[in-house]
């Protein structure tokens, strides 16, 4: 890339979560193979953040080449409205077979956010076809992010999230304090009194709990107690609200599990996918429902569920999914993501003892420094090509979401490169 080309990109193209003229120049990559980002300079960086978390095989993998390949020359797309194609028909019959019992309906998307105005527009409408109109509203755990459209935002943390600018034109939720035991600790009653309470007084107003199911991410990396997800579950059930589990970042074995509700063995009414399922390589979503709200929202005017995206069941990006799943179905994920999480332990947790660090944290392939005071993301920029790895920090937050073939000595290097964020930014 032309310093011409990098000086247009730093004046006219907008970047994620930033503004147009960003001091902060962005790293020019021209290819990428494996774990690693090739810079236009010829340096090599370790991605430890998958891409935002989507590239857990990997990238240029050699079966997903190979799925995106065979589709272009096809049927790269066609659409879905009143149409079908035989990449759609395989991917859904996939994630039936992995999702939790009782998601037997899929509606594909475009994107994570999609995916969850899809799940609260199915969950208000199940209610109004069921006669009860007023079941509107949602109830969400402070800490949480579940996407960045209208819908998405307003269940997102009002507070601390990215989203308070926008608070005054967004649907009033209700909202509960995120879960007080942490992963692997006891929920007692206390813990989950203050769900229960507002279920009891509001649960005629509510159409869902939605949740980020044991893994709070982009609101904070925060891991949670199981124990708390299956009272919620149970909550849910006794007063009569669905339950939708936003599994975005967590599902396709990121914790550990293949999708995060499985710490808990419960199963949603509906669950939300994205991020890793095409492996990274093309954006798509799956919104997963039960029979029962699917069957109520058809049996009921206007007898059909009211959302169609342009490019909803891309066959193309369906293929790639199918390829992705399938890959990872075939390989030994669990062993990977645990030697994952073994490695990110024994690197990451020794340094909760360092002053800059408030709590060190590890689940699955999840390593989370979070610290005392933000970092300098001006100063981290330019400090990671020397140190070989790719890191997006945010706030207080120094963290790793590696694609799963990253190595034990690739694992360290992060862990280095972490530490130096810490002292030196």
């Amino acid at each position: 890339m032309t310093p011409e080309d990098l000086a247009f990109d730093a004046k006219h193209i907008w970047h994620p979560y930033s503004a147009t003229g960003n001091p902060v120049a962005p790293l020019a990559v021209k290819q990428a193979d494996g774990v690693r980002l090739i810079l236009d300079d010829g340096t090599q960086l370790i991605d430890a953040m998958s891409s935002w978390w989507s590239v857990i095989h990997g990238y240029n993998n050699p079966a997903l080449n190979a799925a995106a390949k065979r589709q272009i020359d096809t049927l790269p797309h066609v659409m879905f409205g009143g149409l079908t194609h035989q990449p759609a028909v395989d991917l859904c019959k996939a994630l039936i077979s992995i999702a939790p019992e009782g998601l037997d309906r899929v509606f594909l998307a475009d994107s994570g956010s999609v995916a969850v105005e899809v799940a609260m527009k199915m969950a208000m409408q199940y209610w109004q076809a069921l006669g009860k109109p007023g079941k509107q509203r949602f109830i969400a755990l402070r800490g949480g992010y579940h996407g960045d459209t209208q819908g998405a935002m307003s269940v997102c943390d009002p507070d601390t999230g990215m989203h308070h600018l926008f608070n005054h034109a967004l649907a009033r939720q209700y909202f509960v304090n995120r879960p007080a035991p942490r992963f692997g600790q006891h929920c007692e009653p206390l813990h989950i009194r203050e769900l229960e309470e507002l279920l009891a007084r509001n649960a005629q107003h509510i159409a869902a709990l939605i949740l980020e199911p044991i893994v709070q991410g982009a609101g904070g990396m925060y891991f949670y107690s199981a124990e708390y997800l299956s009272a919620a579950r149970q909550l849910c059930t006794q007063y009569d609200v669905l339950l939708i589990a936003d599994e975005i970042a967590t599902g396709f074995g990121r914790s550990g599990k293949m999708f995060a509700c499985e710490h808990a063995e419960i199963a949603p009414d509906i669950l939300c996918l994205g991020k890793a399922l095409t492996g990274g390589y093309v954006s798509l979503a799956a919104t997963l429902a039960t029979e029962t709200i699917a069957n109520t929202i058809a049996r009921n005017p206007p007898q059909a569920f009211m959302h169609g995206p342009t490019f909803m069941g891309n066959p193309l990006a369906c293929n790639i999914a199918l390829a992705s799943i399938k890959l990872l179905r075939e390989s030994d994920w669990q062993a990977k993501v645990s030697q994952l999480e073994k490695t990110l332990q024994e690197k990451l947790l020794p340094l909760a003892q360092h002053k800059k660090v408030a709590d060190a944290r590890v689940l699955g392939a999840i390593g989370v420094l979070e610290l005392h005071e933000a970092v300098d993301m001006r100063a981290v920029q330019q400090l990671l090509p020397g140190l070989g790895v790719w890191l997006r920090p945010f706030g207080k937050l120094v963290y790793t979401m590696p694609p799963y073939i990253t190595s034990d000595g690739e694992i360290a290097s992060i862990a280095d490169a972490m530490q130096q964020i810490i002292e030196r930014c």
